[in-house]
């Protein structure tokens, strides 16, 4: 119980770690960027955002499978191969709320920021600021997806005993099994936690609009 737990904390955290990292960059520039010239970017990442788990675990797992461009890296039935799978599945998703959250606030801080003697550097720098706690709000969207996803990490992990089985999976496995008790004990462990993660980030937003 306790490696399965560790283990979906693992991958889920990696994962959000990693899509944050490019996904909070790529989302501020596309904010602040011209929609002339970027919106055929956006209508990628508005459709990826609805990017079904099952077809981002197919596209994965034949880039990582043995006749697959990346086999020669045994990443297949890994918790790297899942951690791959859920950035991918999280990426779109911090990519296109950062972007709303700043072109929400661009107009008018940044003519106000400018008015008052600002660069565009600085005014961008403004806006950035201003929108930080929708972006917490996108990074916390993109880990909620990723605490309840199941299909992917199935197909890349294998969901083996011991390395690759995670609280969603396990509780498919248990309830095939029949083991009712077992599945509803994790379903609960899963929503405790995704409980507390969320409500420690709500407090860092509460904090922070303070």
């Amino acid at each position: 119980m306790m490696h399965i737990i560790w283990m979906s904390l693992f991958v889920s955290g990696l994962s959000i770690a990693l899509a944050a990292g490019l996904g909070i960059p790529l989302g501020t520039w596309l904010g602040l960027a011209s929609p002339r010239r970027t919106g055929w970017l956006i209508q990628i990442i508005y459709t990826l955002m609805g990017f079904p788990p099952v077809l981002a675990g197919l596209l994965i797992y034949l880039l990582l499978s043995s006749q697959g461009p990346f086999g020669v890296l045994n990443l297949l039935y890994t918790p790297w191969a899942m951690v791959i799978a859920q950035t991918v599945l999280a990426l779109p998703i911090v990519t296109g709320l950062t972007m709303v959250a700043l072109r929400s606030k661009s107009n008018e801080i940044r003519d106000t920021a400018i008015s008052l003697g600002a660069s565009s550097w600085q005014a961008a720098l403004t806006i950035i600021k201003e929108a930080r706690m929708a972006i917490l709000g996108a990074v916390v969207a993109g880990l909620g997806r990723l605490m309840a996803e199941v299909g992917a990490v199935m197909m890349v992990g294998g969901n083996i005993e011991g390395k690759t089985r995670v609280m969603t999976s396990a509780i498919v496995l248990e309830t095939r099994r029949g083991n009712f008790e077992m599945a509803i004990g994790l379903g609960i462990v899963l929503l405790t936690l995704a409980f507390i993660i969320n409500y420690v980030l709500y407090r860092i937003q509460g904090v922070g609009r303070n």
